[in-house]
């Protein structure tokens, strides 16, 4: 099990269809689940901070296991079948009760928990994507080797199959 970070949520083109985008936490792999329309509201609200005038779905489910006595633990996006992913909202640190991952990001998101996805749904449906800071680094590199290369660095020698050292 890893634990992953809600990057935001998108929508997806020409289909016009929201998606939540999760990102592996020290990786590179990208889980993107397709949600329903209410559920990305709740999800961008919940990262905005934006806090209704009276509690929405999910922060009365937030508020009802407070004031329980009960403590939200996490939430496990634990399989997906059929394209469609299931999640379980963990109280307590062991009572696991089923929910769509939708639902169970909106409520992680609002009481401030971790979400983890299940390794074989990693490496089913993640995606790796490379990290922007090191794709960002890799291209200044080239950059500078372009604003110090000449043409003349490509030149060949008379008897050679390489390119000569460009003088110094």
């Amino acid at each position: 099990m890893r634990e992953v970070e809600v990057m935001g949520v998108r929508v997806e083109m020409p289909t016009n269809k929201p998606i939540i985008l999760l990102r592996e936490r020290g990786g590179q792999r990208y889980v993107p689940i397709w949600i329903g329309a209410p559920e990305a509201t709740a999800i961008a609200y919940a990262q905005q901070g934006v806090v209704p005038p009276r509690p929405l779905t999910h922060d009365l489910i937030v508020n009802l296991i407070d004031g329980l006595g009960h403590a939200l633990s996490s939430v496990v996006i634990t399989k997906m079948e059929e394209g469609v992913f299931f999640a379980d909202v963990v109280i307590d640190e062991d009572r696991r009760i089923g929910s769509r991952s939708s639902d169970a990001i909106a409520i992680a998101l609002r009481a401030n928990i971790p979400i983890y996805v299940a390794d074989q749904v990693l490496d089913e449906v993640g995606v790796e994507i490379a990290d922007e800071e090191e794709e960002a680094e890799q291209v200044e590199k080239f950059r500078e080797f372009l604003d110090n290369v000449s043409a003349e660095d490509f030149e060949l020698g008379p008897d050679s199959d390489a390119p000569h050292e460009p003088p110094a």
